[in-house]
């Protein structure tokens, strides 16, 4: 494989559990090495709970437990391993929700925008992270980092592509219910469409959550996608398809605001 013209990714549609100890020995047992970029769901190091639970107790540093095996797993394996946890932040009562992403470069981006929608209210138990966009370098390509939520907002999306990011992944605990799935699907796609870029979307499994985790391409093409239930996705990333996507749909290069 040249380095920079592929890149092989691998997404765990994994559920975790509330038992921290048993999330972090699945990561250590079954992340395998044969991917570049490994990515698993939001949320991995502990399951949120029943909706509205208090979550602070789950939250630890970022030198804590989970986010070490995560390092220890991205170097055993030779990768980048992407996961989701619960940081401890400034206010002990409503940490971050966190990715952090480990490798041979390291990133840890706190998710934006809080789930205050279909009758949810996460800001009450989570702290929102800073406005800027987070990009880590994964063997030559630009990987940007948003989480759940921050899919229905495009601007963060094209934010993160203006900072370089020719792929977009999207660790998630898609809830489900009616018409969830088709949001979930035409949103990826759309990310992937107007930023003429690879989206990425790990979700955590039914019955929990919705699964149906998807790579997408830049002009829209569904690349791989899940079932409900708990599965593994492997997909290699071609440079020359970006780039043919780019020369025939210049919206990027073509935008005015």
């Amino acid at each position: 494989m040249d380095t920079g013209q592929q890149l092989r990714v691998r997404v765990h549609q994994w559920a975790s559990g509330r038992d921290p100890a048993a999330n972090r020995a699945r990561l250590g047992a079954d992340v395998e090495p044969g991917a570049d970029l490994v990515v698993l769901p939001e949320a991995f190091a502990r399951d949120f709970g029943e909706a509205g639970s208090d979550v602070s107790a789950y939250a630890e540093p970022l030198d804590g437990p989970f986010a070490s095996e995560v390092a220890r797993v991205a170097e055993a394996t030779s990768c980048t391993v992407v996961a989701g946890m619960f940081e401890a932040s400034a206010d002990p009562d409503r940490p971050w929700n966190t990715l952090v992403a480990r490798g041979a470069s390291r990133a840890d981006y706190r998710k934006i925008h809080l789930y205050d929608s279909f009758g949810y209210r996460e800001s009450d138990r989570l702290t929102g992270g800073p406005l800027e966009p987070v990009v880590v370098d994964v063997e030559g390509w630009r990987v940007g980092l948003m989480t759940c939520y921050d899919l229905r907002f495009p601007e963060l999306a094209r934010r993160l592509v203006d900072a370089g990011a020719e792929v977009i992944v999207v660790p998630a605990a898609w809830l489900p219910g009616e018409r969830k799935v088709e949001h979930w699907r035409t949103l990826l796609a759309a990310r992937a469409i107007e930023n003429t870029c690879f989206v990425v979307g790990a979700a955590q499994p039914e019955p929990r959550y919705s699964g149906h985790s998807v790579v997408v391409g830049p002009l829209g093409e569904v690349l791989a996608e899940a079932e409900g239930a708990e599965a593994t996705l492997d997909v290699v990333l071609e440079r020359a398809d970006l780039e043919t996507a780019r020369r025939t749909n210049p919206s990027l290069a073509n935008r005015r605001l």
